[in-house]
Order: structure tokens, then C-alpha cells, then sequence
């Protein structure tokens, strides 16, 4: 099996904090994928306040990239056979309800080729 990470995109509010509701449909979501024994890494959420972005010569800005409409929220790490496979888990995200997105990579190994 193939890791891949499943970085979340939000373009609403990048400092709100879900509500118990929606916390819970995550957890479920989350949950169906441990239940099948394919979750590597449960993630944490990611500061949109608390980062800087260092940049070449030694340009250091507050926070994510500002010309971008979407702030990464978020992270998981499962595993499966393929990519495929991990769209269908990401469809069934409530993420999507909210406004937000999710990006899918393998994680790759020294011997893979990208």
C-alpha cells in the first residue's frame, strides 16, 4: 500500500473553528477510515495566525501566502492502493460543505518515481 496526504483547503474563514456538529461528521469520517484500518497519521489543524513564510534572501512575512484565496487548514495521512481510492474516501469529507477543498499526494519513498 501507498501513503498519500490529504492536505484541507479553506477559503471561508481560515481562524473559525467548526461547530459541534460539524466536528462530529469529521470525526465520523475520520473514523470510517481508521475502522477500515487505512489511517496512517489523524493530522492536526494548521494556525492560519501563528505561521510565517520564509522566503529567499531571508524574507520572513507573517503568515500563509496572502495573495491566495485558500488557506491549508489541515492534514491526514492514510494508506491505500491508489490514488483512486483515496478520491472516493475524500468525496465523502463533509469539508466540501463548508466551502473547502482537498488536495491529494502520494507521499513518495526513495524508491518511487514521481
Amino acid at each position: 500500500m501507498k501513503e498519500f496526504v490529504l492536505i484541507f483547503r479553506n477559503s471561508t474563514n481560515p481562524h473559525g473553528n467548526p461547530s459541534p456538529e460539524q466536528l462530529q461528521e469529521r470525526m465520523n469520517w475520520m473514523g470510517s477510515i481508521a475502522a477500515q484500518n487505512k489511517l496512517v497519521d489523524k493530522g492536526n489543524r494548521l494556525s492560519a495566525s501563528q505561521a510565517k513564510t520564509v522566503q529567499p534572501g531571508n524574507v520572513v512575512t507573517d503568515g500563509p501566502y496572502t495573495e491566495i484565496k485558500e488557506f491549508i487548514s489541515g492534514y491526514l495521512i492514510v494508506k491505500a492502493d491508489s490514488i483512486e481510492e483515496v478520491v472516493e474516501m475524500a468525496k465523502a469529507n463533509p469539508t466540501f460543505k463548508t466551502g473547502g477543498n482537498i488536495e491529494i499526494r502520494q507521499i513518495l519513498t526513495p524508491e518511487d518515481k514521481d
